[in-house]
């Protein structure tokens, strides 16, 4: 059973009366036969669902960015990654949970891993601090980026996170720095690398481990320099707002690619990913291995160049 967002109670309700009446055929010692309507209401289900998702607004897509059953980071690795050893620790202060970084290898290819994870439960949430990443991960993402310079292993990030924590703990260990050195050793790398958004994409906090030769965003996935709730806030002094900012953002995949800011989309289910997980975690492995293969063979200098440019050319279009 899925858990419904706002926007799609017309279909939740489809869906109640379907299971309604199984549950009047099961009870009904004479098997009533309901099939043909279940099997009509499940065609309206299916067309209701396709209708409102043809038309989402950017707070709708907001919503489903962060559904509680979407897909996160460690769904993309376990579906994608082999032998994935995990590294902890930035060897300075402390391991940070909701920055998993590690080593496996891609469709054959040894590659460096970097993913944001916000949990699926309580208990995984406050483990993993909801995605929101302190100073210590954005150092372990520093640690992780030069090793894989050291070795020549391609770099892929999984993006997921509302920003980067924001308590005074972080704040007294340098988060500023940490995010700042995490960005301009991306930007360095004489690797390919290559960054999907498969939820949040929130601020600093995303573009630390997203500076990337190619930045890849999930259909329904937001990527924004501050959450709309946030600028709702600061804009209108109303967070009730949030609507309104998320619009004027534009924080979704197909505004970004529109104005340059990613380099492509990958294609959802009707309803989300997360009612496809393994559709959705194989259409990333697709575009990622794509976008590894556009670099493939390009010289050090000649991938460092290719990202300058890019990040360059994003400016020179928003400016």
């Amino acid at each position: 059973m899925h858990s419904y967002l706002e926007f799609e109670k017309p279909v939740a309700d489809i869906e109640g009366k379907i299971q309604e009446l199984r549950a009047l055929a099961g009870e009904d010692g004479e098997a009533v036969n309901v099939d043909s309507e279940i099997d009509r209401l499940k065609t309206k289900s299916s067309q209701t669902l396709q209708d409102l998702y043809a038309k989402l607004t950017p707070w709708q897509k907001t919503l489903v960015a962060r559904h509680p059953d979407r897909p996160h980071a460690v769904a993309y690795i376990a579906g994608l990654i082999e032998d994935f050893t995990p590294l902890a620790g930035d060897r300075k202060f402390a391991e940070d949970a909701a920055l998993i970084a590690g080593i496996g290898r891609f469709r054959g290819q040894s590659v460096a891993v970097l993913a944001q994870e916000k949990g699926h439960d309580t208990e995984t949430r406050l483990k993993h601090n909801f995605g929101m990443v302190r100073p210590e991960g954005y150092r372990k993402a520093v640690r992780v980026m030069e090793m894989a310079e050291r070795f020549g292993l391609p770099l892929i990030t999984f993006v997921d996170t509302s920003g980067a924590y924001p308590g005074r703990g972080a704040e007294e260990r340098g988060q500023s720095e940490a995010i700042a050195r995490s960005t301009d050793v991306g930007l360095g790398l004489g690797t390919p690398s290559v960054s999907v958004v498969i939820g949040e994409g929130g601020s600093g906090g995303a573009i630390a481990i997203a500076t990337a030769n190619k930045v890849l965003m999930m259909e329904h996935a937001i990527y924004s320099v501050i959450s709309p709730e946030g600028a709702a806030s600061i804009l209108w002094r109303d967070s009730a707002k949030a609507q309104d900012a998320a619009t004027a953002l534009k924080i979704t995949a197909q505004d970004l690619k529109q104005l340059g800011v990613i380099d492509d989309i990958i294609k959802e289910p009707v309803g989300g990913a997360h009612r496809a997980r393994e559709i959705v975690i194989d259409n990333a492995g697709k575009a990622i291995e794509s976008a590894l293969k556009e670099l493939a063979g390009l010289s050090p200098d000649e991938i460092r160049k290719q990202r300058r440019e890019k990040f360059i050319a994003i400016g020179r279009t928003l400016s």
